[in-house]
C-alpha cells in the first residue's frame, strides 16, 4: 500500500488528485491538503473585479467530489513539510504521512517587497478571488469620482497575462459606463518590452499588445521598477538596458492594480535541497526533486529560471496548460513507481492561452512554453472573448464532475497535435 499526499488544492492539486485516482492500485490512497473546501477559477478573477462575475459563479465545493472519488480531503492547511520524515504537519496540530508527495501549493504573494503594494495597502489585487471582490468594491467607488488608473506588475513578477487582461477589461467596462474619457491609463511593467510576458514573447505578442494599448489610449512604461506606493501616488524608476536609471516617474492614481512577485509558501520555504532561495521547488525533467526523490512538484511552486537576463527582474509564468502537462507527467511517473518501474515521462510544457480583453482578446500557442520552440504564434480577434467564456464553463464542469481530461478534450488536442508529455524516446 502507498500513501500519496498532494499539498495544495488549486488548479494543479485538484487535477492531480482527479487524474492520480485513476492510476492507483486498489490498495493505494490519496490525501489532498488544502486551505479551504472550495476551488476557485482564478482566470475569472479579472471579471469578478469589475462585477462581471460573482464568487459563486467561479467557485466549486470540492468536498463531495473528493468523497465520491474516495480521496481524503483535509482543509486545515499545512504548517510545515518534513521531507526527511515523509510527513506534512498540519495547521491544526495533526500530520499526514506519505510515501509520495506532490507539492502543488501555488505561491505566496510577496506584497511586502514593495512599500505600499497590495490590498492591505494602496493597490488592488486579482491574484485571489477575495482580493478581486475587494477590487470590485473599490472600482465601484472609483466610478463615482473617476481619475487616473495605473495597472501592471512590479519587479520580479511572473504573471503578466492577468495584468494585461485587467487593463483592457477595465477599458471596456469604462467605455460601457461612458467614463473612459475621464480616465487616463498607464501600464507599468518590468518587462523589457510590451508583450514579453516573461517568455521573451510568443509570436508577435509585442506588436499585438502594443497595438492594443495604442488603440485603447493606454500609455506604458517598460523596464519599470516600482520604488514606492503611497495613497494616490506611485514612484516608478524606468531603467536603461544596462540597468542604469533612465527616468523617474511619479504617477498619480485614483485606482491601481499591480501584480506582485511570487515566492514559495512558508510550509516549504528554506528547506535545503528542496527549494531555491525564493522558496520555489527544485525539480528535474520528470518533476521530481533531486534530493528527495519521492517528492514531486507541479504548477506555480516549481522553480524555473528566467528566459534571459533583463534590466529589471522578470519571472517565468506557469500557464494553465503547462501546469496540466506537469500533472499528467507526474501521474504517469508516480504510477510507474507504484508498479516497480522507473520514471520515464517528461511534461511537454506546451502553452495554449486565451487572454480576454473584454470585447476581444489574444490567443497564443507556444510549444514548448520556454524557447526555443517548435510552434510559436499569437493572434487576436473578438472571438477570443467568447472562447474564454466557453472555456470557463467547460473547465468548471471538469472540476465539478471530477474529471481531469475527458476523452473529447484528449481527442481534440491530438487532432491539433498539442501534447502534454513525452516518453523517453521523445515521442508524444
Amino acid at each position: 500500500m502507498a500513501e500519496i499526499a498532494i499539498l495544495g488544492a488549486g488548479l494543479g492539486g485538484t487535477l492531480m488528485a482527479y487524474e492520480m485516482s485513476e492510476h492507483l492500485r486498489a490498495e493505494d490512497h490519496i490525501t489532498v491538503i488544502g486551505k479551504a473546501p472550495s476551488y476557485q477559477f482564478y482566470p475569472s478573477n479579472p471579471w469578478v473585479a469589475i462585477g462581471w462575475r460573482q464568487r459563486k459563479d467561479i467557485e466549486v465545493d470540492l468536498t463531495k467530489v473528493m468523497e465520491k472519488k474516495q480521496i481524503r480531503f483535509v482543509t486545515e492547511g499545512a504548517k510545515r513539510l518534513s521531507p526527511e520524515e515523509n510527513r506534512v504537519e498540519l495547521n491544526g496540530g495533526g500530520s499526514v504521512a506519505y510515501d509520495y508527495l506532490v507539492i502543488a501549493t501555488g505561491p505566496e504573494l510577496a506584497f511586502d517587497e514593495v512599500p505600499g503594494l497590495g490590498p492591505q495597502a494602496f493597490t488592488q489585487s486579482i491574484c485571489e478571488t477575495g482580493h478581486a471582490e475587494q477590487a470590485h468594491a473599490s472600482f465601484e467607488k472609483f466610478c463615482e469620482n473617476p481619475g487616473p488608473i495605473v495597472i501592471g506588475a512590479v519587479q520580479g513578477a511572473s504573471c503578466f497575462g492577468p495584468a494585461y487582461e485587467f487593463a483592457f477589461i477595465l477599458d471596456t467596462e469604462l467605455k460601457k459606463r461612458k467614463l473612459r474619457h475621464k480616465v487616463p491609463m498607464t501600464f507599468v511593467t518590468p518587462e523589457p518590452y510590451i508583450g514579453h510576458l516573461g517568455l521573451d514573447g510568443v509570436g508577435d505578442t509585442k506588436g499585438l499588445m502594443e497595438s492594443e494599448l495604442r488603440e485603447r489610449h493606454i500609455k506604458w512604461i517598460t523596464n519599470a521598477r516600482v520604488k514606492e506606493i503611497t495613497e494616490g501616488k506611485m514612484v516608478v524608476e524606468e531603467l536603461n538596458e544596462d540597468a542604469s536609471l533612465k527616468a523617474a516617474h511619479e504617477l498619480p492614481f485614483s485606482y491601481s492594480m499591480m501584480m506582485p512577485a511570487f515566492r514559495g509558501v512558508k510550509a516549504v520555504f528554506g528547506i535545503e535541497g528542496l527549494t531555491n532561495p525564493r522558496g520555489f521547488i527544485q525539480a528535474d525533467a520528470y518533476q521530481r526533486n533531486p534530493k528527495f526523490p519521492n517528492v514531486f512538484s507541479i504548477g506555480v511552486c516549481v522553480a524555473i529560471p528566467p528566459t534571459g537576463k533583463t534590466p529589471v527582474p522578470v519571472g517565468v509564468p506557469k500557464t494553465g496548460f503547462m501546469i496540466e502537462s506537469m500533472v499528467t507527467a507526474t501521474v504517469r511517473n508516480i504510477g510507474a513507481l507504484l508498479r516497480g518501474d522507473e520514471v520515464h515521462t517528461k511534461p511537454s510544457w506546451n502553452a495554449v492561452c486565451l487572454a480576454d480583453f473584454g470585447d476581444g482578446g489574444v490567443v497564443f500557442v507556444a510549444q514548448p512554453q520556454i524557447p526555443p520552440r517548435n510552434a510559436n504564434w499569437a493572434a487576436r480577434g473578438k472571438w477570443v472573448h467568447m472562447a474564454k467564456v466557453g472555456f470557463e464553463k467547460y473547465f468548471l464542469h471538469k472540476i465539478r464532475v471530477g474529471k481531469s481530461e475527458p476523452f473529447y478534450e484528449r481527442y481534440l488536442l491530438n487532432q491539433l497535435h498539442i501534447h502534454k508529455f513525452e516518453d523517453e524516446s521523445g515521442t508524444p
